[in-house]
């Protein structure tokens, strides 16, 4: 196994290089839920074609990136924050992040121009797994888990260098890894 931690809420999941699953090619996902039930996280790298006034109309001036979650319920929104003073009953991850929280105060807060890109991230559908089933996609080595990051990249709009990042926060065991090719056939 690349990591022996074990995925925490809060914690990162940072897809192996060669990921073939496209839902999951060179992801970093933010771990929300993780229990003996299952687990839920957010592809925080992968950008959908959406943003968010396109989804919430109340929301008319809203041009906040809304981001791939996963392959889950793809007709539902969700949110990760750094302003539970504005956004209200969201789940602490720990880190100064928050899961969701009150929308209607966040819908006003956005009218008002009072949250940032640098504040909050949305996300249409979710990444889920089943009991045992993340735990059984780690021992075959197709996550690698990091508690250690800045949770300002967590915010970050260059999506690319996002995976590239996490994985040389993780030190320099592996650091190499960044500079494999996406395609091992073209190495």
């Amino acid at each position: 196994m690349l990591t022996k931690d074990i995925p925490t809420k809060g914690s990162l999941l940072i897809s192996e290089p060669f990921m073939i699953d496209p839902n999951f090619k060179r992801a970093v996902i933010l771990i929300t839920e993780h229990s003996l039930e299952g687990s839920v996280g957010y592809i925080l790298n992968q950008k959908s074609d959406f943003v968010l006034k396109d989804i919430i109309p109340d929301c008319w001036d809203a041009d906040f990136q809304v981001y791939y979650g996963g392959p889950v319920a793809t007709d539902t929104l969700h949110f990760i924050h750094n302003c539970p003073d504005r956004v209200p009953n969201g789940l602490d991850l720990g880190n100064g992040l928050f899961w969701g929280g009150d929308f209607e105060p966040l819908k006003t807060h956005i009218n008002n121009y009072n949250i940032k890109d640098d504040e909050i991230k949305f996300f249409i559908g979710y990444s889920g797994w089943s009991k045992d089933q993340l735990d059984d996609e780690l021992a075959l080595n197709s996550w690698m888990v990091s508690k250690k990051y800045n949770s300002e990249m967590i915010f970050d709009e260059d999506a690319y260098d996002l995976w590239k990042e996490a994985v040389v926060n993780m030190g320099v065991k592996y650091a190499h890894i960044v500079n494999f090719p996406n395609d091992p056939a073209l190495n």
